[in-house]
């Protein structure tokens, strides 16, 4: 149990290092270049990596409970996912793990939410590669693995542009 809080502190920690750092996040990940690797376990406990999106286009959030704008960001995305999941489109979600996030709080909140799309737990070192701060933070990821776009937040115009990205990969 100690151990358990332990990690929880020592994740929070890492989390909000990350924020910190402004550099990271300019030098890493970079639009045009392959997208950082992806290693995660969904929530229902399937184990999932980058390679299986490829050929699809990919969308990746990494979101928490307590985040208003994460709330606000994840009806676009169910609605994208019933809109243009048949044409190849496939979303991620990604949650830290942070701020009492726990397995159960989340699978609660998809409940809760209808959350129509995976969700997994980021470890630290893909916040990391991903440079993740602040959240919502959203990645387009094309066909082969490419990252297209990345959005910080979320608002009508970022909702707009992401549609216009998503048709455009979805139709290459």
């Amino acid at each position: 149990m100690v151990f358990s809080r332990m990690k929880k502190v020592l994740s929070l920690v890492l989390f909000v290092a990350a924020l910190a750092l402004p550099s990271l996040s300019q030098a890493i990940p970079q639009k045009g270049r392959p997208a950082p690797a992806i290693k995660v376990v969904t929530t229902s406990g399937q184990k999932v990596t980058l390679a299986n999106y490829r050929g699809y286009v990919l969308v990746l959030e990494f979101f928490a409970t307590w985040c208003e704008g994460c709330r606000d960001s994840i009806p676009h995305l169910i609605s994208l996912n019933k809109t243009f999941g048949k044409e190849g489109l496939q979303i991620l979600g990604l949650n830290p793990g942070v701020g009492g996030d726990d397995l159960q709080k989340v699978r609660e909140f998809i409940r809760e939410e209808h959350i129509n799309y995976p969700v997994a737990f980021a470890e630290d070192d893909m916040l990391i590669d991903y440079a993740v701060q602040p959240i919502p933070a959203i990645f387009i990821i094309d066909k082969k693995g490419i990252l297209v776009e990345k959005y910080v937040g979320f608002n009508p115009v970022i909702q707009e542009s992401m549609e216009k990205t998503i048709k455009t990969l979805l139709a290459q």
